[in-house]
This record gives C-alpha cells, structure tokens and sequence, in this order.
C-alpha cells in the first residue's frame, strides 16, 4: 500500500481544523484498504506527520453493510457471543439487547489495567492504523460512525496514553487497545498537541464528538491484534533498515582485518542454496571487488607455496579466516531468510480481521472464532530476537579480534597507536558490546512458550504477543549499540591502514562515519558516540553509501 501525495484544497474526506497556519500545501493520503499495508508503508505512515487516513466510498460500503447484517440478527434473536451474551469468564451469561451499551463501556474499562511506561507514540499510531485496517475491511460490525470518529482522531492527532505491561496477547491485546477506545469514548486519557490531558477534553479540543457504543462496539475495538502487528511491523522494518546498512559495516569489517575473498565467491552458494546465504555472499563479493584491502586467496596460496617444506612448518599465515570472518553468509544469511518470513507473517496479520465474533456478508452469519490470537506475532518476535542474537554474537567476535593483540594481524592493540599503554583508546567499549551481546542472549529464552492460564481458565493458552514484541525492540535498540562498536573500530582500523585501500561503498560509509565521530588519537568517552553510530543504523543514515545492488535489495 503506497502513500499518494494530495493537495491540500482537494482533500475534503476530512478536517484539519485549527491546522492553517504551518499546514504543509500537501498531505500523504493513506487508504486503509484491508489487503495491502505492508510493514514499509505502515512505518513510513506513522513516521510522517503529514500522513492522513481517508476510507473510501468501498470501505464505507463494506463496515455499513456488516453493521447492518448485525442488527439484523440481534432484530432477530440470535444469540451471538459479545454481542447477547457477556465476555471471558461471564461467558455463560446472557444479556438483553437493550443494555449493549453499557456492557460494551463496561468492557473496556474492565480490561484496561496494564501499568509501566507509556508506549512511543510511533507505537499507539502504528496501533491505531492497524486498527482502522482491520476493522474496514467489513466484517468486524463497528457502526460507519464510530468507525470515521476513530480516523479522525487519527487525523488530528489524538494519541490514547497507553501503558505497556500487562497484555497477554490472546484475545488481542484487550487493555492497550481498550486505552484508545476509552479516549474515544470520553474517558482515559491522551496526549493531544504535546500535553497529557483527560479523554473528554483531547476529544473536545479536538473537535470530535465522542462514540457512543452499541452491541459488539467495544469488542471491535480491541478484541485483536492490532497493536502488537503494528509496534512489530515498525520493529521489523527498522531491523531491515540496521541490517542492510550492517552488511556494509561488515564488508568493511572485513576489509580491516585483511580477509579472504574467495569464501564469498558465488561458487560455493549455489551448492548450499539459501536464498538469504547468497545474498550476503553476492552482497559482500560485488561490494568489495574494488577493495585494495582485501586478500585474493591466490595470492595467499602462493606465498604459503614459496614457504613449503618437506617438513611440516609453522607459519604466522594461514589458508583460511576464522569463522566470524569465513562463515558470514552462513551466518547473516539465515537472518535474512527469517526477516523475510516475519514480514509475510506480519503483513498477513496487518491486513486480516482478529476480532471474535467476526460478522460475514458474504456467508450471511456471524462467525465465532479466535482470530485474536497473538501466537503467529509472538513467534515471529522470538525469531527476530534469536537472528538478532546470533548477529550481535558474530559482531562480538569481530570486535575481539580487531582489538586483540594476539588476533588483529598487523594493526596496533586495542588500534591505538599513539601513546599506547598512556591511552588505551577502544578498549573500554568492548565492556559495553560485550556486555550488551551477554544481555542480549540471557533475553531470548522463547516468549511464545510461556503461556499461562487466565479468566478461569475460558483463555487457557495465551500468547504473550506484545510482551515478545516489546523484548524485541529492547534487543533491537542494544543490537545497534553493538554494531556501532564494531563500525567505529573498524573505522579507526581503516584509518590506520589507509583509508584509500577500501573499496568505493565502503569509503562514503567511513566517510559519513567521520562526520561524527573523528579518528581518535586521544582518549575520550564513547558514550556519545556509540549513540550517535547506533542512532544512524537505526534511522537509516547509511542509506546514501549503500551500494545499488541486488544483494542489498531484499
């Protein structure tokens, strides 16, 4: 799903009021269709304050027309989970039609008890619009009206405080999306033009009337996987964003400790196939055939040939790199491969209905189901964590060797080279990646097996979705802090070897390096630093020195 670029005078699918004054002439119109929010567009969507979501006359059509086949069948008699009868463990209770409005209040401001930190607002409004795609496309039964008043609260910028513990990612994430509905509903509370304040008055400073809930409302509204799809959709492409600029880094990397090339030629992929294995291998191959600082393996051959006795003899060179150097594609390439199935499986989930029960034009009955469980994000989560992982354990062993004085070859120990032993230089951010990578590790013991029984045993196998999905983004932001480490050594490696020696992409990433942090022939601390590094792998400051090729494209 592309964002398409309106001007502002032939928008009229919605208000900007009180927005004169500083509105930029266009906004990006986004279209909540149902079927093609990627994780890309979904990202660069909440990324943008000039974003809007605009329903269509189809998607208008669709939600009037469920809502309506819904009041048919409750007119009729029918008893439907959530809509006559009460939720979770009251679940064998019936319920008169008549008092659906004050069930539905009532089950949000039941299941709204998560405490903790507020979530980014990146967070709430990626929460919010795959929310708003869910529900239009038609079959979760939410009025036209309130469906157009939770848009415009998107639009003008309300953002439902929501704490981020306690969910447990089963029937949806009940008490996160609850936070928005109840700010919908006049109640709660949000923050609206930079200052927390009560519900009510966002909704009223904002020009929006409040939604008024009949049967079924409230479970629309947060009976599914809205919010934890959505942080996950913005994690992911952010950890495409820092690993597509770190197969750069570890060309570079690689340069500065003088490795071979030949493990990186095709010939040897295609006999082990994987996708993922011959992109970083192609990518690493192309990227560094201009590098004067990479060995060709013939010439190492060679050498070793001139060396050769009729007695075994010790050498300080050696036919192969060690593994962190060799098996790169055989590492990075299964994280490749696994980014691509969490994106399919995040994609899916954007674009589907997980609320219960589900109310089907097409089939003319309301369907109970479990749609609004976490368990395919959950274990897309667990496997970002564990590639994540296994990237910062080979980025760890990396940093060791370019430091070490015993395995860095020729450089100086720890790369300083002025007043050693006076200065011990990069030393002391090997605490940091070290520390960071043994954290890392201890945190993905799987979250997707730890279900736990609630609501008497009505929800009895839960997924912890948003809980896998917040471990995620913890490991993703020390991941970038690792990765930085290596980048900064490998830069001060680079220097000291003669920056002219890489090859062409690798010297415009030294380049944009050196923009911010300088060679460092003094000692400093590298907090600041490491923070700024990370930062760019994180909010793609790379970019422009990634090379145009196809193993970058992925």
């Amino acid at each position: 799903m592309d964002l398409k670029t309106t001007p502002r005078d032939q928008t009229n699918t919605f208000d900007l009021d009180g927005q004169e004054n500083g509105e930029p002439s266009e906004v990006n119109i986004f279209i909540p269709d149902g079927a093609s929010m990627s994780i890309k567009s979904l990202s660069a969507a909440v990324d943008d304050p000039n974003t809007r979501v605009e329903l269509t006359q189809e998607i208008r059509d669709r939600v009037t027309a469920s809502r309506d086949l819904l009041e048919k069948f409750v007119d009729s008699g029918r008893i439907i989970y959530g809509v006559t009868t009460s939720v979770g463990g009251f679940v064998n209770w019936l319920l008169p039609a008549s008092m659906a409005s004050e069930a539905q209040n009532n089950i949000l401001r039941c299941v709204q008890s998560n405490v903790g930190d507020y979530l980014d607002d990146r967070f709430v409004r990626a929460a919010m619009l795959a929310r708003i795609n869910s529900l239009g496309r038609g079959v979760s039964a939410i009025s036209l009206v309130n469906l157009e008043k939770y848009v415009a609260m998107y639009n003008r910028g309300i953002l439902p405080c929501i704490p981020e513990k306690g969910s447990l990612g089963t029937s949806g994430d009940l008490s996160p999306l609850a936070c928005i509905a109840l700010v919908g509903t006049g109640q709660w509370r949000a923050k609206y033009e930079g200052e927390i304040i009560p519900g009510a008055e966002a909704m009223e400073r904002a020009g929006i009337e409040v939604m008024e809930l009949s049967y079924k409302e409230g479970l629309a509204l947060i009976n599914g996987t809205s919010l934890m799809a959505g942080m996950a959709s913005c994690l992911t492409e952010t950890a495409k964003q820092l690993i597509k600029a770190y197969m750069l880094g570890t060309c570079m990397s690689l340069e500065v400790q003088k490795a071979k090339i030949m493990p990186f030629h095709p010939a040897p992929h295609v006999q082990k196939p994987h996708p993922g294995q011959i992109k970083v291998a192609d990518c690493i191959y192309t990227t560094l055939a201009d590098s004067k600082m990479i060995i060709q393996d013939a010439e190492v051959e060679a050498w070793l040939r001139k060396l050769a006795q009729d007695e075994p003899r010790s050498l300080d060179e050696q036919i192969e790199d060690a593994y962190s150097l060799r098996a790169t594609p055989q590492v990075m390439g299964p994280v490749l491969d696994t980014i691509g199935f969490i994106q399919r499986t995040l994609e899916i989930e954007l674009n589907s209905s997980s609320d219960n029960p589900l109310i089907v034009v097409a089939e003319n009955d309301a369907v109970h189901n479990a749609n609004f469980h976490g368990q395919y994000i959950s274990n897309a989560m667990d496997q970002l964590a564990i590639v994540l992982a296994n990237m910062c354990n080979l980025s760890d062993r990396r940093n060791n060797r370019l430091i070490h004085p015993s395995l860095n070859g020729d450089l100086p120990p720890f790369l300083v080279k002025e007043n050693p032993g006076m200065r011990t230089g990069l030393m002391g951010g090997q605490f940091m990646a070290t520390s960071l990578t043994a954290e890392i590790r201890q945190m993905c013991t799987p979250v997707s097996i730890q279900s736990l029984p609630s609501t008497g045993d009505f929800q009895d196998h839960v997924s912890f979705g948003l809980v896998a999905t917040r471990r995620t983004r913890d490991i993703l932001k020390n991941s970038a802090y690792i990765l930085a480490y290596e980048l900064i050594c490998a830069c001060q490696a680079a220097d000291l070897r003669g920056v002219d020696q890489l090859s062409s992409a690798t010297r415009k990433m030294h380049a944009l390096v050196r923009e911010k942090v300088p060679y460092l022939d003094f000692d400093i601390p590298l907090t600041d630093y490491l923070e700024t590094i990370a930062e760019m792998y994180l909010t793609g400051g790379f970019d422009s020195a990634i090379p145009d090729l196809e193993g970058y494209d992925w």
